[in-house]
């Protein structure tokens, strides 16, 4: 396998970097704004718009803002939610170093809208870590649909079957599967070597060969 892709939530990322916990946990005691009032008034009516691209996220965020919770700025909201939900995976990352040093290209690949993406890459700093993002608002597609691995195949400039994929939901395995990618489900407590063996396999063969040569 050449490529390996990675979702983000759920995987990469876990919640508030403080203590895991979901983003939105005190969102009500920290800025007035009661979680299921906006997954009702915003999530459930603008989000399937927004995931692959179709909408913008600030305009729409603002207008059901202004409705619910006039007093807090959609741009203060991102920032709050951006912030909280931003609790990255250490070891999984360090896993994914070496195996990237191996050889394995590296991608995101992960239902995002635009500023979000590009907060991980920038702000969050996985630039460093990931050679690109491949994600649902510039393919026009959000997992699991089908289009979805179809283009981010085609973006990776690879064929489907040099594809590795680790993502969290049932759904999105099952479909990758059925696009010919390697996919494996993301459980608690999961390791890239148990999802993987191949992948370790390769580790203790290049460790074999380095040191042979000393």
């Amino acid at each position: 396998m050449k490529v390996l892709m990675v979702d983000v939530d759920g995987v990469l990322i876990h919640g508030r970097p403080a203590d895991g916990l979901p983003h939105f946990t005190y969102l009500e005691r920290d800025l007035g704004l009661r979680p299921d009032l906006l997954q009702q008034e915003f999530f459930q009516v603008h989000w399937g718009d927004i995931i692959i691209g179709r909408e913008a996220l600030e305009p729409r965020l603002a207008g059901v803002l202004a409705k619910i919770a006039p007093h807090l700025s959609a741009s203060a909201l991102i920032d709050y939610w951006f912030e909280n939900d931003s609790r990255l995976k250490r070891n999984l990352l360090a896993d994914l170093a070496a195996l990237r040093r191996s050889g394995v290209t590296l991608f995101l690949g992960t239902n995002q809208e635009h500023r979000r993406a590009r907060y991980l890459m920038e702000q969050l700093g996985l630039d460093a870590h990931f050679d690109d993002v491949i994600y649902s608002a510039a393919l026009g597609y959000s997992k699991p649909s089908l289009d979805f691995f179809r283009i981010a195949a085609e973006r990776a400039g690879v064929l489907a079957a040099e594809i590795a994929f680790i993502d969290d939901v049932a759904a999105n395995v099952e479909t990758a599967r059925r696009f010919g990618w390697n996919a494996a489900q993301w459980t608690a407590g999961a390791t890239l070597a148990g999802a993987f063996p191949i992948f370790a396999g390769g580790h203790e063969r290049r460790g074999r060969n380095q040191a042979s040569r000393l």
